[in-house]
């Protein structure tokens, strides 16, 4: 069902969820009021410019299922309309798969939410990769 295999959208999940840990080292200089004073910048960081590049790679009809897969685990579809899903991902496909993706809030989450709503075992999809 998937034209994606799960062990690709595992280590897309892993290296989301270092991109979204990483916070920058403490300096003495962090407002207690501003949170975004103890997050890491992440211009020209190498491990998002890897996690760009591995889905850039990846071809039309992966790129198409990891977005069919975020949107099911993040709840705008249901498994049982991933057909819709799919079709709705290459119709609208009109940025970087990469762009889109990165900008999403949690998308580690939702995608491995998506590989459990799609009947897919995370836990062995990530074996190789952890």
């Amino acid at each position: 069902m998937l034209d994606i295999a799960p062990e690709k959208v595992a280590h897309i999940i892993v290296l989301a969820r270092e991109l979204d840990s990483k916070v920058g080292a403490w300096d003495g200089d962090i407002d207690e009021n501003d949170p975004d004073s103890i997050l890491e910048a992440r211009a020209n960081d190498p491990l998002e410019a890897e996690l760009r590049e591995f889905i850039a790679d990846l071809n039309v009809d992966e790129q198409v299922s990891l977005v069919a897969l975020m949107w099911v685990g993040r709840g705008t579809y249901e498994p049982e309309d991933w057909d819709e899903a799919v079709d709705t991902a290459r119709s609208e496909r009109v940025n970087k798969t990469e762009n889109y993706l990165l900008g999403v809030p949690m998308l580690s989450d939702y995608l491995e939410e998506g590989l459990e709503k799609m009947g897919v075992s995370v836990e062995d999809a990530e074996e190789g990769i952890l």
